[in-house]
C-alpha cells in the first residue's frame, strides 16, 4: 500500500489523529530536520505517520537505531517497524509517554513533532509537554511544525513550560504550505522560575 493511500485510509478513520489532508513533502522534512546531525543522540519522534521525516533524519547521519518513533495509529506504526527495523517504534499516545516502555531516564538530544496539536485539547497539549519536557536533556529543542499562522503552543503553556518558540522557516510548496516552529527552555529547568 502507498503511503498516500495508508494516509487517506487512516485519515478517514481518524481525522482528529491524522490531522493534515496529505502526508508531509520532503521539503518539510528537509527544514524540520535541517539543525540536527550525529551529534544530537537520540531522537524522539512523535507522530512519525509514514516516515517521512524518519528519512530525512538517516539522511542527515542520525543512526537508525538512536531514533525512537512513537506512533499511535496501528497501520503506521505496523509500516514503521517494516521500514525501520532498527528504530524503536511504540504504538502509543504520546501524551503518555512513560507508561509505554521509554527506558527509565532515557534522555533524547532533541524531539521532532508531527502532531496536530491545533486538534487537541489543551489537557492532551499539556501531557503531551510534560512528557517531552522530562525526556529532553539540558539544550534539547522539540521541532514543531503547523498548517496554522502562529505556534500550535499557546503562549500561556509555552511560559508555564518556561519554553520560547522561533520560527524556523515556511514551506510554501508543502501541501497545505506548514511552518516549523523550534521550541527551546528559556531558564534550566531546576531555576525558582521554571518550579512556578
Amino acid at each position: 500500500m502507498s503511503n498516500t493511500s495508508l494516509f487517506l485510509r487512516t485519515l478517514l478513520t481518524n481525522p482528529r489523529m491524522v490531522g493534515a489532508i496529505a502526508p508531509s513533502g520532503p521539503v518539510l522534512a528537509d527544514l524540520i530536520t535541517s539543525e540536527i546531525g550525529p551529534s544530537a543522540g537520540p531522537v524522539l519522534e512523535l507522530g512519525p505517520g509514514t516516515g517521512v521525516f524518519t528519512r530525512a533524519l538517516l539522511a542527515r547521519g542520525i543512526c537508525e537505531s538512536d531514533i525512537t518513533l512513537i506512533e499511535s495509529a496501528d497501520s503506521f506504526a505496523s509500516l514503521l517497524r517494516q521500514r525501520f527495523p532498527d528504530a524503536r517504534v511504540i504504538c502509543a499516545d504520546a501524551a503518555r509517554l512513560d507508561a509505554y516502555g521509554l527506558p527509565e531516564g532515557k534522555q533524547f538530544g532533541c524531539a521532532i513533532s508531527g502532531l496536530p496539536l491545533l486538534n487537541m485539547s489543551p489537557k492532551t497539549v499539556i501531557a503531551i509537554l510534560t512528557a517531552v519536557s522530562a525526556r529532553l536533556r539540558e539544550g534539547g529543542a522539540l521541532y514543531q511544525f503547523t498548517y496554522g499562522l502562529r505556534c500550535p503552543i499557546p503562549h500561556r503553556l509555552l511560559d508555564r513550560f518556561g519554553f520560547k518558540a522561533t520560527l524556523q522557516g515556511q514551506v510554501l510548496r508543502n501541501f497545505p504550505p506548514a511552518r516549523v516552529y523550534k521550541i527551546v527552555r528559556r531558564r534550566p529547568i531546576n531555576s525558582p522560575a521554571a518550579a512556578t
